[in-house]
Order: structure tokens, then sequence, then C-alpha cells
């Protein structure tokens, strides 16, 4: 059989049954993906259905408008918090955080090390040592000022060790 069609485009031979064929696929592919569409957009007006059960439009709009209040109100806690922080943390800088005590036997006649040096400093290393003397005619106490960890008043050994112990972090 001739076909004017088919010969104006230059497949005058070409066999109407392989047309035929190419056409069912075709029709196959694009029912499947009319199906994949089908199921996608079912999907889709679900969860669209969900979203919407019981609201309205204006109801959404209180509910977003009431998350960009939220969220405002956080950024504020956020920031007051931060202030806060920073206060907290000015605060902490004159606060005593090193501390060391060294116990010894200021005289060696007076057995047990009821003498003692006692250093606190704070951030900065500002603070002072009090050194603590026993004896068997009393109890003598003499404050040394510390200044960025060093004393202008020279330092007896336990005094020295006490110090170092309080720089180091209690470490002797």
């Amino acid at each position: 059989m001739k076909y004017t069609l088919f010969e104006s485009m230059g497949l005058g031979n070409m066999d109407i049954s392989i047309v035929i064929l190419v056409l069912a696929v075709l029709v196959l592919v694009l029912v499947g993906l009319s199906v994949f569409l089908l199921i996608k957009t079912a999907n889709l007006k679900k969860s669209y259905k969900q979203f919407m059960t019981g609201r309205n439009v204006k109801s959404l709009e209180k509910e977003i408008v009431g998350l960009f209040e939220d969220n405002k109100s956080m950024k504020e806690q956020i920031t007051e918090n931060r202030r806060d922080i920073r206060s907290l943390y000015r605060q902490m800088r004159g606060v005593y955080q090193k501390c060391s005590i060294i116990r010894y036997d200021a005289f060696k006649e007076m057995g047990g090390k009821l003498s003692f040096c006692l250093t606190l400093l704070n951030e900065d290393n500002d603070g002072f040592i009090l050194n603590s003397v026993h004896s068997s005619a009393g109890c003598y106490n003499y404050l040394k000022q510390i200044r960025g960890g060093r004393c202008e008043i020279d330092l007896g050994a336990e005094e020295q060790n006490s110090l170092d112990a309080a720089l180091n972090g209690g470490e002797t």
C-alpha cells in the first residue's frame, strides 16, 4: 500500500506496522507518566488537606504573624542574654579564681605545720599573699600585695611556693 503522506516525507517504502508499534510504545510511556503524575498529585493534595485542616486564610495569617513575633522575642532574649554574659564576665575578672595554701613549720622546734601562706589571685593575677607565722610566743600575720603575678616586696620561700602554685592553677 502506498501512502501519500509517507511519500511526501520520503518514507514511502515504510511499513505501517512499524509506525503503529512506535506509536503504541509512545502511548504506553505516556500512560505510565500520567499514572506517576496522578500519584504525585494525590500525595500533594493529601499534604495540602492535612496542612489546611481546621484553618482558614485568617488563622494562617495569625499563625505566621505569631511566628514572626516569637522570632523577634527570641532575638531580644538572645541580645539580653549576651549583655548579661558580658556583665558577668566583667564581674568575674575581679573575683579570686586562683588560690593556693602552703602549710609549713616556721620554727623547727614547734612541731606540726601550724604556719601557712594563703595566696588568692584574680584572672589578671592580682591579689594577695597572707602569711601566718605561728610560734610559741603567738601568731603573726603578714599580707603582701600581688599585681600581675609579682610582688614588690621580697617573698620568702613558702610565699613564693604558694604564689607559684596559685599561678599554676593550684599545682605545687
